[in-house]
């Protein structure tokens, strides 16, 4: 039978058995539904009571511009390099460890496309951490250590021209025009897709489109081309 949502709910529920704290990794290309089915998995595992679940995405650990331009790698803003991947595995760790108190990470603001210390909340109750991003199954230099830190990694296989669909409208939402949006996506973005699609093959899990929850929670059969 074809994976359902439901499905992942059930086996998400049982990566922290007897209470004990787990970490659960979504990866996938830019664009494949990772933040969406972080997002809906967290909402439906916590239901309206207590944080069971939380959101920790990747995201947060971007380099801000300024080092960026310092370094030289402003145009590829989003690649490997581009990360403290450093600290984002030991975030991980320090998860991991689960402490009594309150644990902070860093989010990423998209209108500033700025990452925001201390934005995102672990509380103790939080039995599973749902982290999401791009390179958690990579194997070069710091990246390394994020995989060891993790229960599972799912990775979410939309179709090509659908992901490639929204990650358009994405750029176009925060701010670029579509020539620009097209040139960002066909360029840099596929460039690090094509590096992430590589890392499929470590995943415990491959998430089919039919599984994956589109950007307003309905199963999303849609494709359509995108200009340019």
């Amino acid at each position: 039978m074809p994976l359902t949502f439901d499905d992942l709910l059930i086996r998400a529920r049982a990566l922290a058995p007897g209470g004990r704290r787990a970490i659960l990794g979504v990866a996938g290309s830019p664009g494949a539904g990772k933040t969406t089915l972080a997002e809906r998995l967290v909402g439906a595992l916590n239901d309206g009571g207590p944080p069971w679940a939380a959101h920790v995405p990747m995201d947060g650990f971007h380099l801000a511009d300024a080092e960026l331009e310092r370094l030289g790698r402003r145009e590829r803003k989003g690649a490997p390099d581009t990360f403290d991947a450093a600290g984002y595995a030991a975030l991980l760790r320090r998860l991991r460890e689960d402490t009594d108190e309150v644990v902070y990470a860093p989010a990423f603001e998209r209108t500033l496309e700025q990452p925001l210390a201390g934005a995102v909340p672990v509380p103790p109750t939080a039995r599973l951490v749902v982290t999401e991003g791009n390179y958690l199954l990579l194997r070069e230099g710091a990246w390394a250590r994020v995989r060891p830190c993790l229960d599972e990694v799912w990775f979410c296989a939309l179709g090509e021209e659908e992901r490639i669909r929204r990650l358009v409208a994405r750029h176009e939402e925060f701010g670029k025009d579509h020539a620009a949006a097209v040139a960002w996506v066909r360029g840099t973005d596929q460039r690090n897709a094509d590096l992430v699609a590589a890392t499929r093959e470590r995943a415990d899990l491959v998430v089919p489109p039919g599984a994956l929850p589109a950007p307003d929670g309905t199963p999303d059969t849609r494709s359509r081309p995108v200009r340019g």
